[in-house]
């Protein structure tokens, strides 16, 4: 630990220590949210409207629930067959819901000739350009919102509270549901997609952004995990999840938007494998072919998107069950780690599709548990809506012994320790967290 270069500085704790909640304090907090612009608003109301399937209950918000990350909001659902149940009780989907924050980030969907990669658009087979054309898919999905038609959505839109908001959005007689119906689907598929655009869905305020930011720092667990995340010859997660600033600070999305076959077994209690044989033709022997059904290139079967990690931990309670991988196959952060780290040593099940497997990437990195357990520390600190209360430096949930001594190794200069916004770490930041003191 840093020491103090004169008892100066320590009288300083305890003459300082009196005053210390009466010093002007910075929270480091994910604050409140961000103003909407009126079609960002448009967009949020389509997005949570429950009218608007066919029967009446199920919104884009069902599926894809902010406290969950905007992704399943069922823990029972997660736990078990990870696909959300559509509008028509009984009717199921194929796959998990990605998350729908981040996506907008995605490049709308093509080759990437310099790579030879497929790269971008939406869904986990990229079946759509980008976040619009996916907004349009799941109102008439019959496994989905089970709409007959695109002038079933808007009529339904035309009744809503917020029919005059779409008007003053896109102007008068915008929301025709006649001979301007296309235009206006349409309409209504970009409102969501800008909702989905807007800071509320992406607000890049977890402890990563805080901690790229300067203004708290890592623990020595979540610290190392990073380190296992980025190093080539650990586990090398960044080589599809980036997690450096991009040009001009942007910050990372910890998606290089590619499609990869990680070999993921199968879901045994996805429920598609019971769906009548006119949603499931080929019944318990379906096998999810993923990208290359939407390519049509036997080259590309088997893969699937590769999903940004923010809000990968992201849940409304510690006992919330979430789901992984396409299918969600896997249930913990520290099963994908396992899985990823010993795919190929330990006795795993099969591949759900057991071509274009990538085998040269993951399946045996030779992690130690430790190692393993930090980079679950790492993961967790991509939640977004962190919260730090003043003198908690490391984010840890306590003020102690730490964060004493990463105020006292930052001394005289600036950065997170840096409490009171003066520009230098001092004895007023000292007593600013001594006040604060947990132990």
């Amino acid at each position: 630990m840093h020491r103090l270069e004169n008892t100066g500085r320590l009288a300083a704790i305890g003459i300082l220590a009196g005053c210390a909640l009466t010093l002007a304090t910075r929270t480091v907090a994910a604050g409140t949210p961000p103003k909407l612009t009126p079609v960002e608003a448009l967009g949020k109301a389509l997005f949570f409207d429950t009218n608007l399937s066919t029967p009446a209950g199920q919104s884009c918000a069902s599926c894809h629930e902010p406290a969950a990350g905007f992704t399943g909001p069922s823990s029972f659902i997660n736990a078990h067959g990870a696909v959300m149940e559509g509008a028509v009780a009984g009717l199921f989907g194929k796959r998990k819901p990605p998350s729908a924050a981040y996506a907008t980030y995605s490049p709308d969907f093509g080759f990437d000739r310099r790579r030879r990669l497929f790269v971008g658009g939406q869904f986990w087979d990229g079946r759509a350009a980008n976040t619009a054309e996916q907004a349009k898919e799941p109102f008439l999905n019959p496994v989905e919102m089970a709409n007959r038609d695109a002038g079933t959505v808007c009529l339904a839109v035309k009744a809503a509270e917020y029919a005059p908001l779409f008007e003053a959005v896109y102007g008068p007689g915008s929301l025709d549901c006649d001979e301007g119906l296309e235009l206006t689907y349409q309409l209504i598929a970009d409102a969501i997609a800008a909702y989905e655009a807007s800071e509320e869905v992406n607000p890049f305020s977890s402890k990563y952004d805080r901690y790229l930011d300067g203004l708290v720092y890592l623990t020595p667990e979540e610290a190392a995990g990073l380190e296992v995340f980025n190093a080539p010859d650990k586990a090398n997660c960044a080589a599809c999840h980036p997690s450096d600033p991009g040009p001009g600070g942007r910050k990372p999305l910890f998606t290089d938007f590619t499609y990869d076959n990680i070999g993921v077994p199968k879901n045994p209690e996805n429920p598609f494998y019971a769906m009548p044989r006119s949603i499931n033709p080929l019944g318990p022997a379906w096998v999810d072919l993923g990208l290359g059904v939407t390519v049509e290139l036997d080259d590309e079967l088997g893969k699937q998107k590769v999903p940004t990690l923010r809000n990968v931990d992201k849940r409304p309670s510690p006992a919330f069950v979430k789901a992984y991988m396409h299918n969600g196959a896997l249930k913990s952060l520290e099963e994908v780690v396992h899985f990823y780290n010993t795919r190929d040593v330990e006795s795993w099940p099969s591949p759900e599709y057991g071509e274009n497997v990538n085998d040269e990437e993951l399946g045996d990195l030779g992690l130690s548990p430790d190692e393993e357990s930090a980079l679950v520390a790492f993961l967790r600190t991509l939640s977004d809506g962190f919260e730090v209360m003043p003198g908690d430096l490391d984010g840890s949930g306590a003020i102690d012994g730490r964060d004493l001594g990463l105020l006292l190794g930052g001394w005289g200069g600036a950065g997170p320790a840096d409490l009171d916004g003066d520009g230098v770490v001092g004895t007023a930041d000292l007593a600013i967290l001594v006040g604060a003191w947990t132990g």
